[in-house]
């Protein structure tokens, strides 16, 4: 049954509204696709953030005017399909490309990136590049590389000097000067030799010093022996 001008407008309507925050866009088309089959390509899609329509070209040309993806829906020919989305284009290549690999009927007219468009050749070379979250990892990584190779080496650094402090306490490297100077400035007990050489310097007396009296006392005493005795 052929749409009334109030239904096409409202599909029109319906369609643009959707279209309007997309970003990306692929057109497809297909023969004898069964209603299992057309039920899991419209699940694939959604799992990849995206949304899927069959879509009628005049109707679809309409819809699309004034959005991003405008130039992708004008002039299309026979049965038409229409995956979009405004999330990540790669991730909605490559959920369709692996589908496309298990059911021919399916096959891409063209695609639409920011505006621009693609050939289905581009939307299979599409689906090979990393998508967003991917690149994403591997940008963090690539930012956080650095620091994480600076902290390790400042770690590493200190647990070396750290290692090599310790070594050096133990054999008494830090410790070996302190003790010597301290042994040189303690005074040292005098040797058993040095004494004994000092009283002999001190029993002995210069010559022509004065003799003792008990000297003097000797030689009176040695006098009065060799006097006579009185009366012998």
């Amino acid at each position: 049954m052929a749409l009334t001008k109030a239904k096409k407008a409202e599909k029109v309507s319906a369609l643009a509204k959707e279209l309007e925050s997309s970003t990306s866009a692929i057109i497809g088309t297909f023969s004898a696709l069964t209603a299992s089959k057309d039920f899991d390509l419209r699940k694939t899609v959604r799992a990849a953030g995206g949304s899927y329509h069959v879509v009628k070209n005049k109707l679809a040309a309409r819809s699309a005017q004034g959005t991003r993806i405008e130039a992708a829906l004008q002039g299309l020919k026979g049965v038409s399909s229409v995956a979009y989305t405004s999330g990540d284009p790669v991730a909605l290549a490559k959920a369709l490309s692996t589908w496309v690999k298990e059911n021919a009927e399916f096959t891409f007219k063209l695609g639409i990136v920011d505006g621009k468009v693609i050939s289905k050749e581009e939307v299979a070379a599409l689906a090979t590049m990393p998508g967003k979250e991917e690149l994403f990892s591997k940008l963090l990584f690539l930012i956080n590389s650095p620091a994480q190779r600076l902290a390790t080496v400042i770690n590493a650094t200190g647990r070396d000097l750290a290692i090599v402090v310790n070594q050096a306490v133990e054999q008494g490297k830090f410790a070996g000067s302190a003790p010597a100077a301290v042994a040189s400035s303690t005074p040292q007990p005098p040797s058993p030799e040095e004494t004994h050489a000092e009283e002999s310097a001190e029993g002995e007396q210069p010559s022509g010093a004065a003799q003792p009296e008990n000297s003097t006392a000797s030689q009176s005493g040695e006098a009065a022996d060799t006097e006579p005795a009185e009366g012998a």
